[in-house]
């Protein structure tokens, strides 16, 4: 098993609500991950589509996986807090959907700031896109990761 496979089965075991939502992280690597959600009766709305609360699920869970690829070597050092997100709901989302998340920021640059000042915060960008590769949600996820000890 490679890192990123160690640090996809980890992230599943210790994000219980998104595994229970229903998330599967697909992809971890140092450029990004992507993760999907299949549509089913316990994550629609009043409309038979996604609800926004399931969206959200996805879109932090693939942010989350791709910090991990990009600080994979750091991951034991620090203790990541999703600090703020803003999501915009752009179409009705319905079947699968998949969430590509990706930093907007270089990574060693940020690595370089931590070990500086301790801590440092940045975003993840998402897109969650539908069976057809029409975006259905856009997301930002604040990372604050915190050195420890």
């Amino acid at each position: 098993m490679n890192p990123f496979d160690m640090v996809k089965q980890q992230l599943t075991n210790t994000v219980p609500f998104a595994k229970h939502t229903g998330v599967v992280i697909d992809d971890i690597s140092p450029e990004g991950a992507t993760c999907h959600l299949d549509q089913r009766p316990e994550v629609e709305n009043h409309i038979q589509s996604m609800h926004a609360g399931a969206l959200f699920v996805l879109g932090e869970q693939a942010s989350g996986a791709a910090f991990a690829g990009a600080f994979l070597d750091r991951m034991m050092t620090v203790r990541p807090v999703a600090a703020e997100a803003t999501i915009r709901y752009v179409k009705i989302a319905k079947g699968t959907i998949t969430a590509y998340a990706k930093l907007d920021g270089d990574a060693d640059a940020l690595k370089a700031k931590l070990d500086e000042d301790g801590k440092v915060r940045f975003p993840v960008n998402v897109v969650l896109k539908n069976s057809e590769d029409l975006p259905v949600c856009e997301m930002v996820v604040d990372w604050h990761l915190k050195k420890l000890g």
